[in-house]
Parts: structure tokens; C-alpha cells; sequence
């Protein structure tokens, strides 16, 4: 199946236009991680964190009140889904003894709502921490990794446009995490589950990257008298329909997950959503376009010095 067969969008000539567009989501990322930050989870900055499930809905504010005087400190509670809260505490001590004080506060100050823990995780302070840091130097050993082979397999140009594209794609997902937790109806924390769906993206996102290059590569070869802008943009045409219903189809299964998958896995679905979306914009308007321009500036440095 192929769509687009014959395909002569001038997606070279009308970069400009990508960069633009690509200014803008990382403006707008940028704004959410600075005025509205990342939204932690317990991976990452440990405590304890319970999933109660309730007979009837509880207003989250009141939940909070009544549960800072139990705790001693103010907890975070939201909703999870349908019938249910999650509850967050830095709090120390024995989580069997603070999930006790929990329901016992939770079902004197709401009888009849029959409260009960669906879900408990504790993380320590020191395992957060590192948790933190094997997580920034998953992300960021992937790109170097990612750069080292582009440059065996092409060569620098082809290395510095795919990390370009890779880090817009991961920079962008993190900056609508930022913007959008507490504004959607489900969790958008960041921890363990979505660096694995980070680690998809740029997986994915070179993917498609590659199979541009290697028809960049392949084309170069055959039309050596041809403008090499063209050559780039005639690779990006020839490769559209596989780009599109390859990205396509992924989206299906990720929207079907998202939809069905439950609460829990509504963050990691979102993420896979928003990066394959960004990925496959990137490997046509971010990838290629900066590999044109190096290759245009390194040709102007040529003639120049002849």
C-alpha cells in the first residue's frame, strides 16, 4: 500500500517554515518547564504513594484537610480515574501502619464510601535520587550513542541532525508534560514508565530518520550532477509513504492503548501519542533540513577559499 506515490513537496525550499513552527513548540516547552515544571513522581522524589479506591467520588480538598492532620504534613491527593484518589506523602515510617491511619482517617470522615487500597509504592530518598540520575544519563548516553552511529553509518552531518531531531522530539514531550499536568484528566508524572516511553520516541523518531538518510545517501550516489538540496528533498518524497502509514498505523495502537489501557497507563500512551507525532514531523522538516544546511555551508566554505 502507498500513499502519496508520486509525491513533489518542496519540503527543502520551504524549511524555513519547519523551523519556525519547531521555534514555537519549543518557546511554548520552554514556558511550561520554567513557570510550571515537571510533575515528579515518587521514582523520582520519593515518599509513599497510595491508590484508594472508593464506593462513591470524595472531593479531593477535603481528602487533603483531613488527611494533614493525620499525617503531619500536607499530602498530595488527586483524582486517579473513575472512584478513586491518589495519595502522596513524604512522610516516613511504616507504610503498612500510614496506609491504616489513611482509610481508618478516610472512613471517619466520609462513612459509608468503603475505602480501600488498590495500589502502594515507596521509594527512599537516596533510591530517588539515583533513580534521578540513571534516568538523565539513560536519555542523554542514548543520543551520544545514537550520534556515534549515525557517524559510523554516514557521517557528521548525517550524526549532528539526527541528535538535533532526537533532542527537539524529547524536549518538546517534556515541555507539553509540563504545561498540561494538572490541566488533563490524568497523571502526567514523570517517572520510571515514562523515560521508557522517551526511550521509545528517540528509538522510534531514528528510525524514521534513518530511512530518509539511507535514501539521502543512496541518492546522492545516483544523481551526482544534481543540487544537493534536491537530491535531499527528492529522498524525503520517495520516502513519505512509508513515513506516514508507518507513523499512522503506530498511532492507531497507541490511541487504542491509551483509550482502553486504563488510568495507569494514560501517561505513557500520551507521551508515545505526542513523540511519534513529533518524531515523524521532525525526521522531514528537523533531521534532513539540517543536514542541508551543513552540507550548504560547508560547500560556501569551499568556494570560498578557492
Amino acid at each position: 500500500m502507498r500513499i502519496f506515490e508520486n509525491a513533489n513537496f518542496d519540503f527543502i525550499q520551504n524549511r524555513t517554515r519547519g523551523y519556525i513552527f519547531s521555534g514555537i513548540l519549543i518557546l511554548i516547552s520552554i514556558f511550561g518547564l520554567v513557570t510550571r515544571g515537571l510533575e515528579v513522581g515518587i521514582d523520582f522524589s520519593g515518599g509513599m504513594e497510595f491508590v484508594i479506591e472508593t464506593d462513591a467520588p470524595l472531593n479531593v480538598t477535603a481528602v487533603r484537610t483531613t488527611l494533614a492532620d493525620v499525617l503531619g504534613s500536607d499530602p498530595e491527593v488527586k483524582t486517579f480515574g473513575e472512584g478513586a484518589i491518589l495519595v502522596r506523602t513524604l512522610a516516613e515510617g511504616d507504610i503498612n501502619e500510614m496506609q491504616a491511619r489513611i482509610i481508618e482517617s478516610i472512613n471517619s470522615a466520609f462513612p459509608g464510601v468503603n475505602p480501600r487500597v488498590q495500589k502502594t509504592d515507596i521509594v527512599g530518598p537516596r533510591f530517588a535520587e539515583d533513580l534521578k540520575e540513571g534516568a538523565v544519563f539513560a536519555v542523554l548516553g542514548s543520543l551520544l550513542v545514537i550520534f556515534a552511529y549515525i557517524l559510523i553509518r554516514f557521517e557528521w552531518r548525517f550524526g549532528l541532525g539526527a541528535v538535533v531531531a532526537l533532542f527537539h522530539d524529547v524536549f518538546i514531550t517534556l515541555g507539553l508534560f509540563a504545561l498540561l499536568h494538572h490541566l488533563l484528566p490524568f497523571s502526567l508524572q514523570i517517572d520510571q514508565t515514562i523515560i521508557a516511553a522517551l526511550l521509545t520516541i528517540v528509538g522510534y523518531s531514528l528510525n524514521d530518520t534513518v530511512v530518509v538518510f539511507d535514501r539521502i545517501r543512496e541518492y546522492t550516489n545516483l544523481f551526482k550532477t544534481e543540487a544537493y538540496p534536491n537530491i535531499v528533498n527528492r529522498s524525503i518524497n520517495n520516502t513519505l509513504s512509508r513515513t506516514l502509514i508507518t507513523s499512522g498505523t503506530t498511532l492507531l495502537v497507541v490511541i487504542t492503548l491509551f483509550i482502553l489501557g486504563g488510568e495507569v497507563l494514560r501517561g505513557f500512551a500520551f507521551a508515545l501519542i505526542v513523540g511519534i507525532a513529533i518524531g515523524t514531523y521532525s525526521s522531514i522538516f528537523v533531521a534532513s533540513p539540517v543536514v542541508v544546511e551543513l552540507r550548504l555551508r560547508a560547500d560556501a566554505q569551499k568556494a570560498a577559499r578557492r
